[in-house]
This record gives structure tokens, sequence and C-alpha cells, in this order.
């Protein structure tokens, strides 16, 4: 393991990112969270239906995982409404889009929401401009992260509307100075792909100085990627431009991954114990080990 210095980027969405962002935090407090912003389902795609702007629920996330652990704030942004007009809704949700209306758009509402929960890192959108996520699906185009996500049939590929929407420059200017870049596990075609789909984000990867590092998934999400091997979802990652220089491939997963297959592509692969037994989501301890010993 190293030093507190060490600067590390993560780039993805929902829980996968989240638990990413818990495992660096046990090794670095130079953070940066480069968080997908295409979800349009439930509390996040009620809010944008009637404020705009973007998705706050897995920024929300982003900032939980990283907020001092003794601080109200943390439980207060994972609170959920039952009952009511804001049946679903999320309070962390709320504040977000509130203060991002107040203070002049996300990036300001971040800064002061991180100041709140006395986060370690940053938490940044991959763009600021509002997106819908697209797909093919078996030659159909798909329409909306939530409609991706439950679409039955293959999913050829991914995009976004507007399609060149421009990352934010922040979130670029992390990833040229970074020391460790992680692609977290998670949906693959709607949590992680979609950042990958951010006008500039590949280039910045492409150009980084630090090593990319991909965190296998335990096992295939019903019916995103159902039928798709890890193996297949390295090669999907790399078809949506992404660059990858190790994978880290989970022991006792229910995903195969061919290192020679991947070798082929440039990409080393480690295996490595990231749960216990039977677990069907990463450890974040066992995380931090696997990745802290590769910087």
């Amino acid at each position: 393991m190293t030093g507190r210095g060490a600067r590390v980027v993560a780039l993805g969405g929902g829980h996968g990112l989240g638990v990413v962002l818990a495992a660096v935090r046990r090794y670095t407090s130079e953070i940066t969270a480069v968080v997908s912003v295409a979800d349009d389902g439930g509390s996040s795609g009620r809010l944008r239906r009637d404020h705009g702007g973007l998705a706050p629920g897995d920024l929300r996330k982003c900032l939980v995982a990283l907020a001092d652990a003794g601080s109200p704030w943390r439980a207060a942004f994972e609170h959920r409404f039952r009952g009511g007009e804001l049946d679903g809704h999320a309070l962390g949700n709320i504040v977000l889009v509130g203060l991002a209306e107040t203070l002049g758009g996300f990036p300001n509402a971040l800064a002061e929401a991180e100041r709140l929960l006395g986060a370690v890192g940053r938490v940044l959108p991959a763009t600021v401009e509002p997106v819908v996520l697209t797909a093919d699906v078996d030659g159909r185009v798909v329409e909306g992260q939530y409609e991706v996500h439950r679409s039955a049939g293959r999913i050829r590929s991914v995009g976004l509307v507007p399609p060149d929407a421009a990352a934010s420059p922040e979130a670029l200017a992390a990833i040229a100075r970074a020391d460790q870049i992680v692609l977290a596990p998670g949906s693959l075609f709607t949590s992680i792909v979609p950042v990958l789909c951010v006008a500039g984000i590949t280039d910045a990867l492409c150009s980084a100085r630090a090593r990319v590092v991909h965190v296998g998934n335990l096992q295939a999400e019903t019916p995103e990627t159902s039928g798709i091997s890890g193996t297949e979802q390295v090669e999907i990652l790399l078809d949506h431009g992404a660059r990858i220089d190790v994978s880290l491939s989970p022991v006792g997963g229910e995903l195969v991954t061919d290192p020679a297959v991947l070798a082929r592509h440039g990409i080393a692969t480690e295996e490595v114990v990231v749960s216990a037994p039977g677990a069907r989501v990463h450890d974040p301890e066992a995380l931090a080990v696997a990745l802290g010993d590769l910087l």
C-alpha cells in the first residue's frame, strides 16, 4: 500500500463506483470520482423531468461514499421518503437539485455538498450537459437508461444524445494528473460505458500517464449482461474507446475471464480476492488491497 498522496480517479456510476471509492479512500485521500449522469429512472428521473439538469442519484452515492463517517449528513443524504408527494425521493437528490438551482449549476452544488458532508476528495459529473442514453439492442434503438437496462435482447452499442456532450474540464484535468485510474465495476452498459461516451473522456484515458485498472464484475446482471463473459465485458469497454492496462479478475466470481485473450489486447490480468466466498458484491477492504498494490 502507498502513502496518502497518490491521486486516484475512479470512473463509473451506481453502487459499483461507490464501492470503489470506499476502497480507494483506505489508501489515499486524493480521490476524484467521474460520474455518469445519464440516469432517468426513479427519484433521479422524476427530478430530471420536473426540474431539468443532471441526474443526481449517482452523484449522491459517491458523495456519501466519500463523506466523513461522523457527519449526520451522511445518513440524511440517503434518507428516502415514504408516502406523499416526496415518496421515493432521496433527501440527497433533492438537496443537490436545490443547490444546483440556487448556486448556478451542479459543479457548484457538488462543491458545497462536499463541504457539508466533509467529503474526502471530489465528485465530478462526467459532463455538465443533460444527456440521454441510447442503445442498439438487436438492431433497434432504445432510448433512456431505465429502458436500456431492462431491455430484452443483446445490447450491441451505447451512445449519448447529444453525441458531442463535452466532458467536464475538471474531470479531464483530474485524469491527466492521476497516478491511478480505475474503471469501476457495476452495470456495464448503463453505468460505465456512458462515461466513456462523453466526448473527451476516452482521449484523456488514452493519453493519461497513469495506469488504467479495470475492476471486473462478480456476476452478470439480468437482463443487461446476461450471457456476456468477463472477457467480453472487457472487450465491450475497449469497443467503446476505453484504454485498459490491467484487469482485476475476481477469484470465485461467476464471470470467466481469459487472460490469453486480454493479453492480445495488451491487457494484463490479475486474479484477486475482492469478496467473501459466495458474495455478490465487492468488499471495499479487499479491493483496497488489490488496487493499492498496483500503485
